[in-house]
């Protein structure tokens, strides 16, 4: 068999662009299946539309200890208008932190009413605390600067929230 040298340069770089592609792909399919056994699948949470103004987002809802404790955790995208609803009990400060949160967030914290008291950035796979000034039973953990962008701001109201547990 005759190979040129341009054949022969052409196949050995194939030779190790693919192997090298295929290791970064397991890596990769590897680092978002981290999933521990028991936890929720994006899909299983409930689902809320909630409105900012104009905007409509499509919230997963945590309402439970073990749900608001999953929270976002392990999962490695969002769509573009999707987020995570947390719905408390109580009317309080709740204090978040990224462990095991592999995109950065940006989360609102709100009142009973729907108001938005404050809003934070939170840096993907921290464990900073990210604690609201203000007492709330809400907070809206989007894509990090989705708020800001969409001109979002402490004293927007949020419609549609489901009721306080």
């Amino acid at each position: 068999m005759r190979f040129s040298l341009r054949s022969l340069i052409a196949r050995c770089a194939l030779a190790t662009v693919l192997p090298l592609a295929a290791l970064s792909f397991a890596a990769g399919a590897a680092h978002a299946q981290q999933m521990p056994p028991g936890a929720k699948q994006p899909g299983e949470f409930p689902r809320v539309k909630l409105t900012a103004g104009m905007f409509v987002i499509d919230a997963a809802v945590a309402a439970n200890d073990a749900d608001r404790e999953q929270g976002l955790m392990y999962r490695s995208q969002l769509a573009p208008n999707e987020g995570m609803l947390f719905v408390f009990g109580e009317n309080a400060v709740h204090c978040f932190w990224m462990k095991n949160t592999l995109i950065p967030l940006s989360i609102a914290f709100i009142r009973a009413d729907g108001t938005i008291t404050d809003i934070d950035e939170m840096q993907a796979e921290t464990t900073d605390n990210h604690c609201p000034r203000n007492n709330g039973v809400y907070a809206l953990e989007m894509s990090k600067g989705w708020f800001a962008a969409k001109g979002i701001k402490p004293g927007t109201k949020i419609q549609g929230l489901p009721p306080a547990q």
